[in-house]
């Protein structure tokens, strides 16, 4: 393969819903690139796209698939991502580290919830889109139905560039208001014949065409002029508008394809490589320390790795972009982001699991390498006298949570291992293990998302596992003063042990002025600070622990102990053995004894007067709350709202955006355990969903006596 230029590369997402056809249009691109010689099918497994064991099973892309085509002296780098919501880390990678996006659309169905969701991720990232309504021979399809609800979401900016003659499965023929030509086929596709447009269709073809001289015009005064002047523009000049206006996101161009038959698939890489910007064309990024880092093959060699594969018989393929430069096998860099040193071996282009090793590449290009050293996802390689780190993915919160567990416990390191690989590969799945709920917690962006997370473990790793509902990180707290005392007095041959502890317990809160006097058993008591213990509870919240005990009652060597006490019985709270959080501790009084008096002693006695004082302090169970924002069809609505009044939520709001109702609520974590499989189940998944962490607040009374009811069933076992 030659070395292309900066401005001979063009980086391209490939998204759209799920059954929209993006594998089916990888064949026949790189079919008609004559990358592949036979297009594959996904029912005969195949394809370059989904070569993977799990995508095989399930017919669906997990992982997204890196590939470059050669056409008319250009490089188009495209990334075919998965459709599902679930497996959205694949698509803002791809948009990341791309610079447009073609969003497809199933002519039967129109733009669809995934539609929706993956444009919504290009606006937040300014990226130009195009639309491509695919499945033109399919029997339901409707064009203009699609082209109408495109508008109707999306506004003027949709316009089309090609529409078909005849839908349906006689599909055979289209017409190209840019070219203002007709294009078709033959039953079985192949090369399209080109011929003038048919006098019924003039007028038709006419009136679009106007419309998209117009719409390019818009984009560049020159041309604005000439239009006003003269009503028409050159085709070239049509092509420098429509580029200018995808740069700005103020055109979106509809194009045709039937990808099962590769028709219009030639004119779809034609118009990708004339007219979508250059990668030097598009907005700069910027580094972690907010410098510009423009795509310049004679800048500094900077080379950001955005993914990892990992492959039988090879292992891990780190996929990359050179940032600035140029790479060259045998180049040494520094890892920014390890502070190692890297020597490249052979560097790659790629088409799915095929590799082709290249001698360079420039700016702007994609590539892959394999047996790098230290090289992980979003780690920068730099040459000399570089400091680069590039930070711009940013992932969605996860939507769904299991807890995980070997079945056989000796396979519990082996487990760890395998899921700290596979986050590598995809950065959406968190796994965390829970110190406060005592459990390996995996978070993902939906079930079908952790469903296959577990297809991998158990037929690629051979580890049978267990999901399990997590248990949901309550908080316990009190809402008044109560004191209480405790002595712990062992004897048992020897020295024994003894200590006793009286303590008060009260709420906190931030600025509260240390007490002066206290009521104890009906009178009114003075105190007197002798030391004071501010402590910023990892979980949240603060414990204020203070020393008021006079006359040598406790000898104060003995304090920490007492303070760790009380600490022991925060981290495992007396209610449900939650976290407690916002608690003042005052220790006025006790008692010791010369020989059996020691730290063990103190520590059990404050351990179990703290609890004591806690459970007669009004105590309250808070549990977490999240922010929640749900994009629904106006249709689906009604259901949605009264499910989620079901679960406790509190609606704060709704709003209309692109076409769906956007539902914002306020909702507890325990309700959002399995709601996005209810969700879909209500829509027929047709919506979405996203959250966010909000705060604490108390459970209800039924619900915390039923959580105390369990916690002790629990102890007593």
């Amino acid at each position: 393969m030659k070395v292309y230029q900066t401005n001979e590369i063009k980086n391209i997402a490939l998204l759209g819903n799920d059954g929209s056809g993006k594998t089916t249009l990888t064949e026949s691109l790189l079919y008609e690139a004559g990358v592949i010689q036979r297009r594959g099918r996904i029912t005969q497994k195949n394809t370059v796209s989904d070569y993977f064991p799990v995508e095989q099973e399930y017919g669906y892309s997990v992982f997204s698939t890196v590939y470059n085509v050669e056409w008319n002296n250009k490089k188009l780098n495209i990334i075919d991502c998965p459709g599902s919501d679930d497996f959205v880390g694949a698509a803002l990678t791809a948009l990341n580290v791309t610079d447009t996006a073609v969003l497809l659309i199933n002519g039967q169905y129109g733009p669809e919830v995934g539609t929706q969701n993956h444009f919504r991720y290009t606006e937040k990232l300014k990226k130009p889109v195009i639309f491509l309504v695919n499945q033109l021979d399919a029997e339901k399809c409707d064009f203009n139905n699609s082209l109408d609800r495109l508008k109707e979401i999306y506004g003027s900016k949709v316009v089309p560039i090609q529409y078909p003659l005849n839908e349906g499965p006689n599909f055979n023929a289209l017409i190209d208001v840019l070219l203002m030509k007709k294009y078709s086929w033959g039953p079985e596709g192949g090369a399209p014949t080109i011929e003038e447009i048919p006098a019924e269709e003039m007028d038709k073809a006419m009136e679009m065409h106007k419309a998209l001289v117009e719409a390019a015009a818009e984009n560049d005064e020159g041309l604005m002029d000439k239009f006003f002047e003269t009503e028409t523009l050159t085709e070239d000049e049509m092509r420098e508008g429509i580029r200018k206006g995808l740069v700005t996101r103020s055109i979106f161009p509809v194009f045709c394809v039937c990808a099962v038959k590769s028709m219009g698939v030639r004119r779809l890489m034609e118009f990708l490589g004339n007219v979508v910007p250059f990668v030097d064309e598009m907005p700069k990024v910027h580094n972690t320390r907010g410098e510009e880092v423009p795509i310049d093959v004679n800048g500094p060699e900077s080379v950001y790795f955005f993914k990892t594969g990992v492959e039988p018989h090879i292992g891990e393929v780190q996929y990359f972009k050179v940032m600035s430069g140029s790479i060259k096998p045998g180049d040494d860099l520094s890892n920014a982001d390890r502070g190692s040193k890297e020597r490249i071996g052979q560097i790659y282009v790629c088409a799915g699991a095929n590799r082709v090793p290249v001698d360079e590449l420039k700016a702007g290009d994609i590539g892959c390498a394999v047996k790098l050293k230290d090289v992980k996802t979003g780690n920068t390689l730099n040459g000399k006298d570089c400091e680069n780190r590039f930070d711009f993915i940013k992932y969605p919160n996860p939507k769904f949570s299991r807890a995980i567990k070997a079945k056989n416990e000796a396979e519990t390191e082996k487990l760890m291992a395998a899921l700290t690989r596979m986050r590598q590969e995809d950065p959406t799945w968190v796994v965390e293990q829970s110190k406060e709920l005592r459990q390996v917690i995996v978070h993902g962006q939906g079930e079908f998302h952790l469903r296959t997370l577990k297809w991998r473990l158990e037929n690629n790793e051979k580890i049978m596992v267990d999901f399990i509902e997590p248990k949901i990180p309550y908080r316990e707290t009190i809402t008044k003063s109560a004191q209480a005392e405790y002595r712990h007095k062992k004897q048992s041959g020897g020295a024994g042990q003894f200590g006793e502890v009286h303590l008060i317990v009260e709420p906190y809160a931030d600025g509260m002025p240390d007490p002066t006097t206290y009521k104890l058993n009906g009178q009114e008591v003075k105190i007197n600070v002798k030391s004071r213990e501010e402590i910023q509870l990892e979980w949240g919240g603060k414990l204020v622990f203070i020393n008021t005990v006079v006359g040598g009652a406790i000898d104060m060597r003995f304090m920490p102990a007492i303070l760790k006490g009380v600490m022991e019985k925060m981290e495992r709270g007396p209610l449900t053995g939650s976290y407690a959080r916002d608690v003042r501790v005052i220790v006025y009084d006790g008692k010791m004894h010369p020989v059996d008096s020691n730290e063990l002693s103190f520590m059990l006695a404050a351990r179990n007067a703290f609890s004591e004082a806690f459970k007669n302090a009004g105590p309250k169970i808070l549990e977490p709350i999240y922010d929640l924002e749900v994009y629904v069809p106006a249709d689906c609505m009604g259901d949605v709202m009264s499910d989620l009044q079901g679960r406790r939520a509190l609606i704060m709001g709704m709003d209309s955006e692109n076409g769906y109702q956007k539902l914002q609520a306020k909702i507890p974590l325990k309700e959002l355990s399995s709601y996005s499989i209810a969700l879909s189940s209500l829509t027929g998944g047709r919506a979405s969903f996203t959250t966010k962490f909000a705060s604490y607040e108390l459970v209800p009374n039924d619900i915390q006596q039923k959580l105390i009811a369990e916690h002790e069933a629990e102890e007593e076992e």
